[in-house]
């Protein structure tokens, strides 16, 4: 293996420090990507590469650090973008053959802007399910990412940001970023064996990306690391500095959910969590097993009234799943976008109380505690069977939701971590989250908890 391979394979904030030490550079890391992305073109990973923007971008970056002035920790090192946000010189797919031969943007989203202020390379935007509608990853126009963990039979990369999930853990970038309605970015985190942060609603600009749920959806980034995204989160604001640091787990209140999120769980999942709960009290944390009566409000909201993101994905689709290119949409995305057309006026109203209730519901249940539970109670299905028959689909879909769809009604911050593999193989993951506004305290345990559990889980198990 070559030096630019070896730190290639690094997290973002190790290949900064390779830049600094003159062990490699921003221009040969760059090529080192794009020709990984050239050769991996049949993975359906990327939709549409950048590389005149990247090349532009690193040699900016090189230069600057020569002159020892870059512009954040992570000047030069390449990131990738879901294909819902803006990149000036692109076009803006939303993974949708509708706007596949639409004009190319001419401005950067705030987020891709703030990153190339940081000095950040852009590689390209990623493949993802159609308008961010599934938690599987699959996509009938642009293929299915292949998921890096499984080299023989096709398992589903998660979703919405499958691109996103598989680039990183592929080495198709040290980095990504995605979106987060319904469990989006750690969803994908879980299945590919990544870190990824589901930010709270707000804290990271929405204009410039496709939108599904104008209320719960927010962006977060997918790396190798925790400190990665804290770095990312940083830089995603436009922030100039990094507010967590790394605290014990000692003494610190956790709550680990016993309803909802443990059933059906496959056993690898639930023995993996276990054993990081057990890690986690042998270093001093207070791990309170218990139910959380706020899911079965949540839970029970929605079998009564229906989805808040199908209500407001039909109101911003409506015009294309009721007309005649709706066949040209993905039949599983259209079948629950088409779901928010039969929502009445009283049901979206009766979400809105309720959820603001069980919200406050949660409040008074965890108090200063952290909610713990797996980030989805399955690891990565398999494709074939996903792709033959609509109805296990969509058993299988709201099931690889359910965990971190409550989080989004509960407006929640999450952080999901690998924890250890299956007998396959596959990744497993723990998520922990915090309520609204608590990210910073999210990142902080979060380095610890990663540090805690490192040796559970062998990110080169599949050895690309």
């Amino acid at each position: 293996m070559s030096t630019i391979e070896a730190v290639a394979r690094r997290t973002a904030g190790e290949i900064a420090l390779a830049y600094r030490t003159g062990e490699a550079d921003p221009v040969a890391i760059t090529e080192h990507f794009l020709e990984r992305i050239a050769a991996a073109k049949s993975e359906n990973i990327y939709i549409h590469p950048t590389p005149e923007r990247a090349r532009g971008e690193a040699r900016a970056a090189m230069e600057r650090l020569r002159e020892g002035r870059p512009l954040s920790p992570l000047d030069g090192v390449p990131i990738a973008w879901k294909d819902l946000f803006d990149i000036a010189g692109a076009p803006t797919t939303a993974g949708s053959t509708l706007f596949r031969d639409s004009s190319a943007k001419t401005v950067d989203a705030p987020s891709v802007a703030n990153a190339a202020a940081a000095g950040m390379v852009s590689l390209g935007k990623l493949n993802l399910t159609e308008f961010a509608y599934s938690g599987l990853g699959l996509n009938p126009h642009y293929g299915t990412p292949r998921n890096p963990n499984a080299p023989d039979v096709p398992r589903s990369p998660g979703g919405s940001s499958s691109g996103s999930g598989a680039a990183v853990a592929a080495h198709l970038a040290p980095c990504a970023v995605g979106s987060d309605t319904g469990g989006s970015v750690r969803i994908p985190a879980s299945f590919n064996g990544v870190v990824g942060l589901k930010t709270s609603e707000g804290r990271i600009e929405k204009v410039g990306m496709v939108p599904l749920s104008r209320t719960l959806d927010t962006v977060g980034p997918l790396a190798r690391s925790v400190s990665d995204c804290v770095m990312l989160d940083m830089i995603l604001r436009g922030a100039v500095a990094a507010e967590p640091v790394r605290v014990p787990v000692n003494g610190r209140r956790f709550v680990a959910a016993t309803n909802i999120v443990l059933d059906e769980a496959e056993t690898a999942v639930i023995d993996n969590y276990e054993a990081a709960l057990e890690r986690m009290e042998k270093a001093g944390a207070e791990v309170e097993r218990r139910p959380i009566v706020a899911l079965d409000i949540v839970s029970d909201m929605t079998a009564q009234y229906g989805s808040l993101t199908a209500a407001e994905a039909y109101a911003e689709y409506h015009k294309l799943v009721d007309g005649s290119q709706c066949q040209m949409i993905d039949r599983r995305v259209v079948h629950r976008i088409v779901q928010g057309r039969a929502m009445s006026a009283r049901d979206i109203l009766s979400i809105q109380s309720i959820r603001a209730a069980a919200i406050e519901r949660l409040d008074e249940e965890l108090g200063d505690a952290l909610l713990l539970m797996p980030t989805t109670p399955t690891t990565a299905p398999e494709v074939e069977p996903l792709e033959a028959d609509d109805d296990y689909f969509h058993k299988v879909n709201l099931k690889t939701l359910r965990n971190t769809m409550l989080g989004n009604m509960l407006r929640l911050c999450g952080l999901a971590l690998p924890n250890g593999r299956d007998a396959n193989g596959m990744p497993t993951s723990i998520l922990l989250s915090g309520q609204w506004g608590q990210d910073v305290e999210v990142m902080s345990v979060g380095l610890e908890m990663e540090r805690l559990l490192s040796d559970m889980f062998d990110p080169t198990w599949w050895r690309l």
